[in-house]
C-alpha cells in the first residue's frame, strides 16, 4: 500500500483529535514493509511537528475546509506539504505519490484537487510565507495559546523554548550500575563504531551523536543500558535511596524511572509500581524482564487509596500526569492535542495524587514531584499550594548545577542536542 496513504489514515484520527500519535502510528507500521517503517514514522513526526504551519498554508489555499469524514484527505494535503518544504523528496515524487494516494484512499475524486494544492504550494510558497509572516502560529509554528502562555511564565526563555520543540530530539541512553559504568559503555560503543559523549549532568547518561536502532547497541537485550532522556534520569540521585527502604514510584509507566530506582539501589526491600492504564502497565513489565529486575506492579490508581495495603513508604517518586510541554519534540502531537484549559484540569489532579500519596510516606520520609512540563501551573505553584496546605510538609531546596532555581523546586528547559524541559520538587515529611 502507498506509504503516504497509510500515513494520512494514521495522521486523520490525530488531527481530529481523536487519538495521539502514539495511540495511532503503531497500527500504522504494522501495515508496511519493515523496509518502509523509518520513512512512515518520518512523514508522521515532521508532520504533526510542522502541523501549526501546515495548517496556516493549507487555510490560505483551501477555498473550503474538508468535511469530518475527509480527515485522511486533509492528512493528505499536509503530508504533501511537509514533504515540499522540509523533506529532501524530490518534488515530482513527493507531488505524484501524495496525489497517487488518494486512490489508495478511496477517494479518487480528489485527486486533481490535490495536485492543484501541491502546485500552487510550489507556485506561491514565497508569497504565502510574506503574508503570513506576522502570525505568530505561523512564525512559531505552536498554537497560540501555547505561545502567550510561555511569554507571560517565562519572559526571557519563551522563544529558545519553542525553536527547541521545533527540532528533533537526540537519543540518550541510561547505563545500568548494575552491570557497567559510564566510561566502559562509552567505551563499548567506540568500539562498535557508535559515536556518543557523556551527559553533564547525569552520571549514568550517554548521549548519542545520532539516532541509532537499539538492536545495534551494544548489550542492549541484556540490560546494559536503556533509552531515557538525562533529565528524567535525573530522579535517581534526587530520591537519596539506601538500603532497606520501602519505595513507591506513582504513575510509573513506561517504567524508565523504576528501573532506574531498581539499579541504583540494588538492596531496596520493597518497590511498589503503580499504573492506571493496564496497557501501560504492560511496558512496565516488559522493561523489569529485559533488564531482569523484578517490582510489584499494581494497575491502580494513584489519587485513591483503595489498593494499599497500609504499609508506609520511605520514598515516593510522583512523576505526574501533566501537559507534557517539556518534551514536545519527541511528543510534537502535544501541540495539537493539548489546549489551554486542560492545564487547569492537570493541576488538579496533580494536587490530589500528591495529597493521596502524602498519606503514604513515612515521617522522616522523602517525596520527589516530578513532571516533564515547563507551566508553572502543574509544577512549581501546586508545590507552593501543597505546602501551604500541609502541615507536615516540608520544601528542601534541590542545589544542582542543572536547571533554574526557583522558589519550590527547579525548572529544566529543552536544551539544544541536550535534555528535555522537566521540573523537581523534594519534599521532606515532618516526623514530629
Amino acid at each position: 500500500m502507498n506509504i503516504r496513504a497509510i500515513a494520512a489514515r494514521a495522521l486523520g484520527p490525530v488531527i481530529a483529535r481523536k487519538e495521539s500519535l502514539n495511540t495511532a502510528l503503531p497500527r500504522a507500521l504494522q501495515q508496511c514493509q519493515e523496509s518502509d517503517r523509518a520513512l512512515l514514522q518520518q512523514l508522521c513526526y515532521g508532520t504533526m511537528r510542522f502541523l501549526p504551519r501546515l495548517s496556516c498554508l493549507a487555510s490560505q489555499l483551501l477555498k473550503k475546509p474538508f468535511k469530518p469524514q475527509d480527515q485522511d484527505l486533509y492528512a493528505l494535503v499536509l503530508l504533501g506539504f511537509y514533504q515540499l518544504l522540509e523533506m529532501r523528496v524530490a518534488t515530482h515524487a513527493a507531488v505524484s505519490e501524495t496525489v497517487e494516494a488518494a486512490s489508495q484512499l478511496n477517494k479518487e475524486w480528489a485527486k486533481g484537487l490535490l495536485n492543484a494544492l501541491l502546485r500552487n504550494l510550489q507556485r506561491e510558497q514565497e508569497r504565502l510565507f510574506e503574508q503570513l509572516s506576522a502570525q505568530p502560529e505561523f512564525r512559531y509554528n505552536h498554537p497560540q495559546w501555547m505561545i502567550s502562555k510561555l511569554q507571560h511564565n517565562w519572559p526571557e526563555n519563551w522563544a529558545e523554548m519553542l525553536e527547541q520543540n521545533n527540532q528533533q530530539p537526540p537519543m540518550t541512553l541510561r547505563i545500568n550500575q548494575q552491570k557497567t559504568s559510564q566510561n566502559a559503555y562509552l567505551k563499548l560503543l567506540h568500539d562498535a563504531g557508535i559515536n556518543a559523549t557523556a551527559t553533564p549532568f547525569s552520571e549514568v547518561g550517554i548521549q548519542l551523536e545520532s539516532p541509532t536502532d537499539v538492536s545495534i547497541l551494544p548489550g542492549f537485550a541484556y540490560g546494559f543500558a536503556s533509552v531515557q532522556d538525562e533529565a528524567a534520569q535525573l530522579s535517581g540521585v534526587l530520591l537519596d535511596l539506601q538500603p532497606g527502604q520501602r519505595v513507591l514510584d506513582a504513575c510509573a509507566a513506561p517504567g524508565g524511572k523504576l528501573c532506574h530506582i531498581l539499579e541504583h539501589q540494588s538492596e531496596l526491600s520493597h518497590v511498589t509500581a503503580i499504573e492506571l492504564e493496564s496497557s501501560r502497565a504492560a511496558r512496565i513489565e516488559e522493561n523489569l524482564n529485559r533488564l531482569n529486575l523484578s517490582a510489584e506492579v499494581i494497575i491502580a490508581d494513584a489519587a485513591t487509596l483503595n489498593w494499599w495495603d497500609g504499609q508506609e513508604y520511605d520514598r515516593i517518586l510522583l512523576d505526574a500526569p501533566c501537559s507534557a510541554a517539556g518534551v514536545i519534540r519527541r511528543n510534537p502531537d502535544i501541540k495539537h492535542l493539548r489546549q489551554s484549559e486542560d492545564i487547569k484540569v492537570l493541576a488538579d489532579l496533580q494536587m490530589a495524587i500528591l495529597r493521596n500519596c502524602w498519606q503514604m510516606l513515612k515521617p522522616g520520609g522523602r517525596l520527589v514531584y516530578a513532571t516533564c512540563s515547563v507551566f508553572p501551573q502543574e509544577n512549581e505553584r501546586v508545590i507552593e499550594r501543597f505546602i501551604k496546605a500541609q502541615a507536615d510538609a516540608c520544601h528542601l531546596p534541590i542545589k544542582a548545577d542543572w536547571g533554574i532555581e526557583r522558589p519550590f523546586g527547579r525548572q529544566l528547559f529543552p536544551q539544544p542536542q541536550g535534555h528535555d524541559g522537566f521540573y523537581y520538587a523534594v519534599l521532606l515529611k515532618d516526623q514530629n
